[in-house]
């Protein structure tokens, strides 16, 4: 049944019987940027949504891990690949509110050349910027996170951004930024 608990201001699924209250929150996306000298690491999607799309190794956030572990997780299980991750590592975080997610990208350089697809992923190649099949990049925040990237490498300086995506009734997304930092390196 649903119903708003007391001391609640939402409506929630309860147990009438045990009175247990199940909560439904968003899901946490982490992946990483596994950077080789000019170069990124993108996988080719083997399972939907987007499949046969390029994107960078994340998935779901486990019960039990950090982020940053279960970025380092989903880098190893999608692209077979071992990254070394600084303590400034945080880069790209974006809200999406209408599909109840939360993605979390983080720089990583990648600690060999030895990798390979893993099950969700058809292939894995490193690119250098102009060679990145811009077209078939799977998701607005893989293909914004790559963007930013690139252009923040430039430069050397690297903030960390969070941003609001809203996907809109006609399939058009907005990208907002509402934060990020301003230390440099």
């Amino acid at each position: 049944m649903q119903k708003i608990p007391d001391g609640d201001d939402r409506t929630r699924y309860c147990c009438e019987q045990c009175d247990s209250i199940f909560y439904q929150n968003p899901k946490n996306v982490v992946g990483t940027i596994p950077i080789y000298q000019d170069q990124v690491l993108l996988c080719k999607r083997a399972i939907e949504p987007r499949l046969g799309k390029w994107t960078l190794p994340a998935g779901f956030m486990e019960n039990g891990e950090s982020s940053l572990n279960g970025a380092i997780r989903e880098t190893n299980e999608e692209a077979g690949a071992e990254v070394i991750v600084a303590g400034d590592s945080l880069y790209t975080l974006f809200n999406l509110p209408r599909i109840n997610q939360v993605y979390m990208f983080f720089r990583a350089e990648l600690a060999n050349l030895d990798f390979a697809a893993g099950t969700e992923s058809l292939e894995v190649a490193l690119f250098k910027e102009p060679d990145i099949p811009w077209q078939e990049i799977a998701f607005p925040v893989v293909k914004s996170t790559l963007e930013h990237y690139f252009e923040d490498r430039r430069s050397q300086h690297f903030p960390v951004r969070m941003f609001d995506v809203y996907h809109h009734k006609d399939r058009s997304v907005t990208t907002t930024l509402i934060s990020h930092s301003s230390k440099s390196e």
